[in-house]
């Protein structure tokens, strides 16, 4: 089979497209036929062995995947082949196969196709576990989300506006923030070009944000956390900015809040009950309309290195997948995927 292998650590450039042995299941392993991957920021730490995970050279990256079980292991009961399936591998998805733990594989609904449920659970999950399970945000109350354009920013828009919330989208362009405006942003700001602090207290009468979701670190942090509301709740989600800031920790006890660490991964490891319920609404809101992914063009598994790129350099509003080889199209009554474009940059 083929897989884009990492075979040193080092920029997208650096991966490979090669072919390896087809893999094998273990007891509890599945071995799926990867119909889509999507593509997250921790594939863009993962190559360069900055993430907290670090698998052995060589190795594909790709965290999640939708495809169809091959074969099962001899202790596994609840899958068999055939079945369409949504899995979280943590790394080896951007291959035509993968072998996986058969407690991270969930069955997918009939009505996704494989690109969209290639890219839906951990954006949608991560946002969701975020806002409902750590933050508790509450209808009425004014959610700022910072890189909001990105895959994690859209769904936590979206996510917000279904809890009820008065969401405000910060990005670096007019074109990222009309893609805000288009998933139900309340209010814009640009932070390139305005003061984020000062906005933010102009936009909420001087109250500040109840709920701050944050996937970028770096400079804007200790802006937003100074234009948080008093009980607000600061979301660590990531550090796609590339800089890990250093938080005053007077400005907690000044506004009274809280600084909640996000970390899904764990928490679907951790709490597989809290994560199933989660699904089940997810995928009812899914159904009901309420959430509606933006997903650019898939790329080939020999464009992965291109994806990453795109990522890594912010360079795509939504999200991003990697169909590593043929396989059927859209799932019935899905009909074209949605956000059929790719935002460059200006």
């Amino acid at each position: 089979m083929r897989a884009l292998l990492c075979k040193e650590y080092g920029p997208p450039s650096k991966l490979v497209v090669a072919e390896v042995p087809d893999p094998v299941a273990g007891d509890r392993q599945v071995v799926l036929r990867v119909l889509a991957a999507g593509v997250n920021f921790p594939d863009v730490l993962i190559i360069q062995n900055k993430y907290q995970f670090k698998p052995p050279l060589p190795f594909s990256p790709g965290g999640e995947c939708a495809g169809i079980v091959e074969s099962v292991g001899a202790k596994v009961q609840h899958l068999g082949p055939g079945d369409r399936v949504i899995a979280f591998t943590g790394h080896g998805a951007f291959a035509e196969k993968v072998a996986c733990d058969a407690r991270t594989v969930v069955p997918m609904p009939e009505e996704l196709d494989f690109v969209t449920a290639a890219s839906f659970v951990m954006t949608y999950g991560t946002s969701y576990h975020a806002l409902k399970d750590r933050a508790a945000l509450q209808p009425g109350e004014t959610l700022l989300v910072l890189g909001a354009s990105g895959g994690v920013g859209l769904a936590a828009i979206e996510l917000g506006k279904a809890l009820g919330a008065r969401v405000i989208a910060a990005a670096s362009t007019t074109d990222k923030l009309m893609v805000c405006r288009q998933h139900g942003a309340d209010e814009l700001l640009n932070y390139e070009s305005e003061d984020l602090e000062q906005r933010i207290k102009e936009l909420t009468g001087d109250k500040g944000a109840d709920v701050i979701y944050d996937p970028v670190g770096g400079r804007y942090t200790e802006a937003a956390l100074r234009a948080s509301a008093w009980r607000g709740r600061h979301l660590v989600i990531g550090f796609a900015s590339g800089e890990i800031p250093a938080i005053p920790a007077n400005l907690t006890l000044l506004k009274g809040c809280a600084v909640l660490g996000v970390f899904w991964g764990d928490f679907a490891k951790r709490e597989p009950g809290g994560l199933m319920s989660d699904l089940r609404e997810l995928f009812a809101m899914l159904r009901e309309g309420k959430l509606r992914p933006r997903i650019a063009p898939p790329y080939r598994l020999e464009e992965g290195a291109e994806a990453i790129t795109e990522l890594m350099e912010r360079r795509v509003s939504g999200k991003l997948v990697i169909t590593p080889g043929p396989g059927p199209g859209p799932g019935p009554g899905r009909g074209p995927l949605p956000g059929p474009q790719k935002e460059a940059q200006p």
